[in-house]
């Protein structure tokens, strides 16, 4: 897995110069307050749910709420602006994406597209995801070469920095609720993994399927 160096929080001394040193990789990463105020020295979460939030749905709510009271702890949101196989995400499309987080939750922003990097920036955090996300970090094409090494050391990579993922089911397009059992995990990454059980959250909506009925682009 492509890996860079990611820098620590720095002090700026605006908030226009906090926004530019994110973007242009100066800082890896802060917290958006309810209240718009980007924040590069907030204390580091230890529950995070990332995500695209292309849109923010309900789903997304309560996924982050029902984790929150399995962990006993908060759940923050996180958004990176850099992609492993696309363009990073621009000032006005960010500006869009934090829109839907106003007077609601606080959202991290960071440059970690994967998951070894979010793993070094929040180290003994646990991973809130989807099943969709789980089946992705459990398939060894996402990764470089596509090899099952690949992904065993990514996963290894995380162990080392302390963090682990808690996984909520959806239904999926043919009606059918699908949760962390129905994935192959193999045996020697099963620690890593802790399914959100169903009768405390199921999601029957999906950003893709948003995205679909509302002609909402993807970005």
């Amino acid at each position: 897995m492509t890996l860079f160096a990611l820098s620590p929080p720095q002090p700026h001394t605006t908030e226009s110069g906090t926004r530019a040193a994110l973007f242009d990789g100066r800082l890896a990463f802060l917290r958006v307050e309810q209240d718009g105020r980007w924040n590069p020295n907030a204390p580091r979460p230890t529950a995070v749910l990332p995500g695209s939030f292309n849109p923010l749905h309900e789903g997304h709510r309560s996924l982050a709420r029902a984790a929150g009271d399995l962990l006993g702890m908060p759940v923050a949101f996180e958004l990176s602006i850099a992609n492993v196989d696309k363009p990073p995400l621009g000032p006005d499309v960010v500006r869009q994406r934090l829109a839907a987080f106003a007077w609601q939750a606080e959202v991290w922003l960071t440059r970690a597209p994967t998951f070894v990097e979010k793993a070094r920036l929040f180290p003994n955090a646990v991973f809130v995801i989807g099943i969709d996300t789980a089946a992705r970090i459990l398939a060894p094409r996402y990764y470089p070469g596509g090899t099952e090494i690949a992904m065993t050391t990514a996963l290894g990579d995380i162990r080392e920095s302390g963090c682990r993922f808690l996984v909520g089911g959806r239904v999926d397009s043919g009606g059918l609720f699908v949760e962390l059992a129905d994935l192959p995990i193999p045996v020697h990454c099963a620690d890593l993994f802790q399914a959100v059980p169903r009768h405390v959250f199921r999601a029957d909506i999906s950003s893709t399927h948003l995205r679909a009925t509302t002609g909402v682009q993807r970005k």
